[in-house]
């Protein structure tokens, strides 16, 4: 699984960046989004947010790779909302 988060003042470019990761993995946040793919699938979105950035000074893509250990040991804290996948999730609802 790979965690996705961007920071983009950009609007347009932030649209389409958001509108690519749509395509590969689930939004747990505003900004952030959950890709649980294949590393085949991730080369390709890689190369997709690649040519999306090629051009811009300002913003950033930080991508983290988290091994089937580390998945195992995401905790939420807060209400989940149901849109992401738990099953190797701990949820911690208050």
């Amino acid at each position: 699984m790979y965690l996705v988060s961007y920071d983009i003042s950009d609007n347009r470019r932030r649209r389409k960046i958001s509108k690519e990761l749509e395509n590969y993995g689930t939004r747990v946040q505003y900004s952030v989004f959950e890709c649980n793919i294949s590393e085949k699938k991730y080369m390709e979105l890689y190369s997709k947010l690649l040519d999306l950035m090629i051009e811009d000074e300002c913003g950033n893509i930080r991508i983290y790779d988290l091994c089937g250990a580390c998945k195992k040991k995401i905790v939420t804290i807060g209400i989940f909302d149901g849109k992401g996948d738990i099953d190797d999730e701990e949820v911690m609802v208050i």
